[in-house]
């Protein structure tokens, strides 16, 4: 018995040993599977895209939460030129309006995916009065002043500063000073916009501004969406809800007439999700106006970051979310894309191959005592969040 378990010590060691060895092995193997397979960290890549006539240069950010999410930023504008989002399939794919270059973006287009300021949306005749004093603003909407006027925050070069916050976001913080006079506005008003991309499809636009002298602001983000990710398509069939039991009725310029007018009822109900065409086309006095949806919706539940909005493109399976802490939201369905614009790969813009939801103060505002107020004053700090995010059915 004794020489029969000496014999065997021998092998039972050996085969102990090649044991460990083995699930070492393994475990080293399974580490580096974890590794190789575990979702790469947010980055953010950087290239130059072009020079504008002013010799101003002009560059490139790519946003990646490394999942597969893409936001594309330039400098000019501020402009997202692309932003990819997953599809039932798990496809990435580009749900933004945008150009192949700079001279298009330099051009004549309707504000694609730009930064808007000081003022988004129309103010009537130019005008407006703080303190006593009136200012008259450039013109470039008819009678009226629309999106900052003649060179909004659209078009000019923002400075950018990356960053990373951690591994599971990552920040482009852009600031531009817009000089005291500058499209007839009082101040140097100092503007800081970040774009914050996260691991779980969405992006945070975050707007901060102070002034020296008493003004006005309202910034929003003017991208245009087709979740179908081809924009050969219309965005009719997209099924919208908003969380709005009013809306602003406008006059013959679009102009609001200053009432708060119910949903229930017409055309403008989202409160239900729908889809953007069952009703564009109604014998309605505001659509006519408007040539269809584009006016502003009266949020619920005011003062307060929370969901506001939400679209579903049924047949791709991509759905977005919008949060944000302003008071009205401007939904406009592309009525003026008439196919004159060139798409990157070929082909143009039809009408309503997009759809813009612009978070805001509303239209008109400093003109209009009965509408929230959109006064800054030296000292103050304006401040305003819009959250967009993406997923997509199973």
């Amino acid at each position: 018995m004794k020489n029969l378990l000496n014999k065997s010590i021998p092998g039972l060691l050996f085969m102990g040993l090649a044991l460990f060895f083995v699930q070492c092995k393994n475990g080293q193997s399974s580490e580096k599977t974890e590794s190789a397979t575990a979702t790469p960290a947010p980055e953010i890549r950087k290239s130059a895209y072009g020079t504008t006539p002013e010799g101003e240069a002009v560059d490139q950010y790519v946003l990646t939460n490394g999942k597969g999410m893409e936001v594309t930023v330039i400098t000019y504008g501020g402009i997202i030129t692309s932003w990819t989002a997953p599809d039932k399939n798990g496809q990435y794919g580009n749900v933004v309006l945008g150009f192949d270059n700079l001279s298009q973006y330099l051009g004549e287009n309707p504000f694609f995916g730009a930064i808007i300021g000081r003022y988004g949306n129309r103010i009537a005749k130019g005008k407006f009065s703080l303190s006593g004093n009136t200012y008259q603003l450039e013109t470039n909407d008819g009678s009226n002043h629309l999106h900052g006027g003649v060179k909004g925050f659209n078009r000019v070069v923002w400075t950018a500063a990356e960053t990373k916050k951690d591994d599971t976001s990552a920040l482009l913080v852009l600031t531009y000073l817009s000089k005291d006079g500058e499209g007839g506005y009082p101040g140097n008003l100092s503007c800081t916009v970040t774009y914050t991309l996260t691991t779980d499809d969405a992006l945070k636009v975050t707007y901060e501004a102070t002034t020296d002298k008493e003004t006005i602001v309202n910034l929003t983000q003017h991208s245009y969406f087709n979740l179908s990710g081809d924009f050969k398509n219309t965005i009719l069939d997209h099924e919208l809800m908003l969380m709005a039991d009013s809306y602003l009725p406008v006059d013959a310029t679009l102009i609001p007439t200053g009432k708060l007018t119910p949903v229930a009822g017409t055309p403008f109900d989202f409160t239900t999700a729908k889809a953007i065409g069952r009703d564009i086309n109604a014998t309605d006095d505001q659509l006519a106006k408007g040539k269809g949806y584009d006016h502003c919706w009266v949020l619920n539940e005011p003062n307060t970051l929370r969901k506001v909005a939400s679209v579903t493109h049924p047949a791709s399976g991509r759905q977005m979310e919008i949060m944000t802490d302003e008071p009205g939201m401007q939904f406009y369905c592309g009525n003026f894309l008439d196919g004159t614009l060139a798409m990157p790969g070929g082909g143009t813009y039809g009408h309503r191959t997009g759809f813009c939801l612009e978070t805001q103060h509303y239209p008109d505002s400093p003109n209009q005592p009965a509408f929230p107020s959109v006064t800054l004053k030296p000292g103050e700090k304006y401040n305003s969040t819009t959250i967009f995010k993406f997923s997509a059915a199973k």
